[in-house]
């Protein structure tokens, strides 16, 4: 059984009181903000599918199955946003809000930091084109936080293309740990509301989820057998013993790892072969890397499964990725997390519907060129 997110092109009655927003994804991935927007529609307000695009032909599978319920629907484009013409989605229809979270490689604090001159660096205009192309009434963009790393630069001249787009933007740094979601991922995600248009968007406050248990036991408890993409990780002798002698929080770098078990490396990155600590979310799941890097159990000496991953970004069981276990595992570690996704789709209905609820002040205002 697959989540299908409503595709706006469907006939089904309508109340009228009911504002619906047809959304187009650029850089969609497998499909964490599409579900998250479909969790997030509500008496107030609903958000439908009119198109999507990714380059990864797996991701774009992942997504029609999932959220259009069609693997070969043609309102998933494959295609190199470099290449595409827009004009090719507005055939799909016209759009009400627009997501996309583009590309992080070039602003990430793991990779080299290229910035603007990198491969990925650039693609953040394809989102700003597409905004003065379509003028939907509201936008979602994210990206990594460690995009701020050059003092605000890169992120001002973001920030001024976005409202010289036509846009009031609200960017704030969210940790979706705070938000009930069971693994510390911080993104950077900016809600846009066009500028004509009378409706001021808040940041929700995360003291709303302050009881939620985001521990990574209960986040892995009770995975169904039906679920797919469980398949188990291959691990040699030597890592199952290495494992062994690391305590749940730990990783290879504990004082006591016999010296045929250590790994002489010159950096000591903190993720390699870490292990959960069952009472505490999970540290931030990623879509790459090699050896050490599969986020690991914190009882059993092994790697996490695909489906173990999935459920630490909160994606329904019912959720079925596309591909071979690695192309999996990147689309998993590149979403963002729907349950995380649909506390910020409520807010977006919530305003557009006039609905007060507890807000924060959006952190990341003062990266905003005057």
């Amino acid at each position: 059984m697959t989540m299908q997110m409503e595709d706006s092109r469907a006939t089904h009655p309508q109340d009228a009181s009911v504002k619906t927003f047809r959304m187009g994804e650029l850089f969609s991935g497998p499909g964490g903000l599409g579900v998250g927007a479909h969790l997030a529609s509500n008496e107030h307000g609903k958000i439908v599918h009119q198109w999507a695009t990714d380059y990864d032909e797996d991701t774009c599978r992942t997504y029609a199955w999932n959220i259009v319920g069609d693997e070969e629907s043609r309102s998933v484009v494959h295609a190199d946003i470099r290449k595409l013409d827009y004009e090719e989605l507005a055939k799909l229809g016209d759009i009400d809000g627009l997501s996309f979270g583009f590309p992080c490689n070039d602003f990430s604090v793991v990779g080299e930091r290229k910035g603007f001159e990198g491969e990925f660096g650039p693609l953040y205009t394809y989102g700003v084109q597409a905004l003065k192309r379509f003028q939907p009434e509201w936008f979602l963009a994210e990206n990594v936080g460690g995009i701020r790393a050059d003092g605000g630069a890169t992120l001002r001249k973001i920030f001024g293309d976005m409202i010289d787009a036509g846009y009031r933007i609200y960017p704030h740094y969210y940790k979706f740990e705070e938000y009930g979601v069971p693994q510390a991922r911080h993104r950077m995600i900016v809600v846009g509301i066009r500028k004509d248009i009378d409706v001021e968007y808040k940041v929700p406050s995360p003291e709303v989820f302050a009881d939620s248990d985001v521990s990574a036991s209960t986040a892995l408890a009770g995975i169904p057998e039906w679920a797919a993409n469980q398949e188990p990780t291959r691990q040699s002798e030597r890592v199952i013993e290495r494992l062994n002698h690391i305590p749940a929080g730990g990783n290879a770098w504990v004082a006591n790892m016999p010296e045929h078990l250590r790994i002489n490396t010159r950096t000591k990155l903190s993720s390699i072969y870490r292990r959960l600590s069952s009472d505490k979310p999970a540290y931030t799941v990623t879509g790459s890397g090699g050896g050490g890097t599969h986020i690991y159990h914190w009882s059993e000496p092994r790697a996490l499964t695909n489906r173990e991953r999935a459920r630490l970004q909160t994606f329904p069981d019912s959720f079925v990725f596309k591909g071979n276990k690695e192309s999996v595992r990147k689309q998993i570690g590149m979403a963002v997390p729907p349950k995380g996704a649909k506390v910020i789709f409520e807010a977006i209905l919530n305003s557009f519907a006039g609905i007060e609820y507890p807000y924060v002040e959006p952190s990341l205002m003062k990266y905003i060129p005057n």
